[in-house]
This record gives C-alpha cells, structure tokens and sequence, in this order.
C-alpha cells in the first residue's frame, strides 16, 4: 500500500529516492516503464505529469508514493482529490527547454495559492528552488518557503547552454550545479533538501554527502530505451545509496572502536 509515510521516513535516514517520469511526459506507455522500473528498482517515491491518464497509469503500476507534479495551483489541488500523495510544485528542466522561466516571486506566489487551495488537507507538498537566479535569491525563497510550512525544497542545476543530449558529461555538470545549491541551502533552512537535475548512481552520493534527505532522478531512467535497462540503473542508484551508509556505520564503528566517538 502507498504511503507518504515510507518517503518521509526515508527523507529522516537520508536516503529517499523519487524517479521522476516528467512533468510533460503524457507518453503513457514511458511513464508506465518508469514507475513499474521504479517500483522494481526500490526507489521511495515516483513523480508523474498533472494529467489523471498519466496518474492512473501511475497508480495501476506502482505502490509507490506518487508525486504529482505542476506549476498549476488549481490542477495540484485537483490531483489531490484523485489521490495524490504529494504535490510537486516544479520540475522545471522540461519547461525551460520550452523557452519558458520563473522567478523566485513566480514560484513563491504559486506555492502560496496551492498551499491555500491545500489547506487543511495536509497535503505533503514539494516546491522546485529554481536554478536560473542567483543562490542569494534561492536561500531568499528557501526560507520564505519554510515559513510557509512547505514539506520538501527540491534543487536543480541549469543544463549547460546548446546542449541537446543527456551524456556523461552534461549530466555532471548539470549535477555539479545541483549539488552546489544543495550545499548552500542546506546550510540556511531545516527542512528537508532533495537534489535533482542530472543526478544518476555516480552522483547521488555526492548529493546526499552535500546535505540532501533525497534525490530525484528523472532523465537518467525516464529516457532509456528499455524497462530493463531503467530498472538496472534505479537499483544502481539505490544500491549507491546502501553502500554509503554501510561505510558511514563502518566508519562510525571504527571511530568508536579508537575512543573518538561516544
């Protein structure tokens, strides 16, 4: 059975990882491949496009915790009310390949209209920090964001410019600019910072080692050829993530074995 309460026990060990099919993927077939790779995969959470084909797609797949992700205060408050166990405001890489943008105030004020069509549902809700402003502006609405009571802030890195694939080395970069918005922000506010945008097996543990709770990974599955390969490459990132926190207890052993941990 779903539950928010499995990724939010996820998000408290620092280990949460949502597979993200993309919030202009309406392919139903895709996101079908990508939420059962998932689900396969042993990720904590999927995130699907705001459309009710898409989510039930969605549902009849996984048992996952779904994420509905839009820039649409009305059609989020509606996703809830099919069921949505969280609501994502952003995974914005698709729209800017569109030619489209967001400032700060743009997504602070559609998180304030969402929250206000949520309130009393207690809905968990996930807002995208743009990666296109300056991290002055980004700590700004991270902590306008945590006064608000939002759940989960999500990081992102800009795709370098003429770009048109998702190769090694555009995904570092692009990771490379994600992480480094996650360490900033993580040193501003409390609650919880989930890396996106570029992150793969390679790069997750990077993310969390700067101060993620969780990672979201969208092309590096969403655009594989076959279901195979996407539930391959979801348990590779899983599989990063259990390696770093067996060397993390190994270490703390280690160090308390020498006297240097109480």
């Amino acid at each position: 059975m779903r539950s928010i309460e499995v990724f939010k026990r996820h998000l408290r060990e620092k280990r949460a990882i949502k597979i993200i099919s993309g919030i202009d993927n309406y392919n139903l077939e895709n996101v079908k491949k990508v939420v059962s790779a998932a689900q396969m995969g042993l990720a904590s959470a999927v995130d699907v496009a705001c459309d009710k084909a898409v989510f039930d797609v969605a549902v009849k797949n996984t048992n996952l915790p779904i994420f509905v992700s839009s820039i649409h205060p009305f059609k989020l408050a509606q996703a809830v009310k099919w069921g949505a166990d969280a609501v994502e405001i952003g995974n914005f890489d698709a729209l800017y390949a569109k030619g489209e943008s967001f400032s700060t105030d743009v997504v602070y004020e559609i998180t304030l209209e969402t929250m206000s069509l949520l309130e009393g549902k207690n809905t968990f809700v996930c807002v995208t920090v743009p990666g296109n402003v300056d991290i002055k502006d980004q700590i700004e609405l991270a902590k306008k964001l945590e006064l608000l009571g939002v759940d989960l802030i999500q990081t992102e890195g800009m795709k370098p410019q003429g770009v048109k694939n998702v190769g090694a080395k555009a995904l570092l970069e692009t990771a490379q600019a994600t992480i480094g918005n996650t360490l900033e922000l993580s040193r501003h506010v409390s609650i919880p910072i989930m890396s996106a945008s570029g992150i793969s097996a390679q790069t997750t543990p990077l993310a969390f080692a700067a101060g993620a709770s969780a990672v979201g990974v969208g092309s590096a599955v969403n655009k594989l050829d076959t279901q195979i390969e996407m539930v391959a490459t979801v348990r590779n990132i899983v599989a990063s993530v259990s390696q770093r926190n067996s060397l993390n207890r190994e270490y703390a052993r280690n160090y308390k074995e020498l006297g240097m941990l109480k």
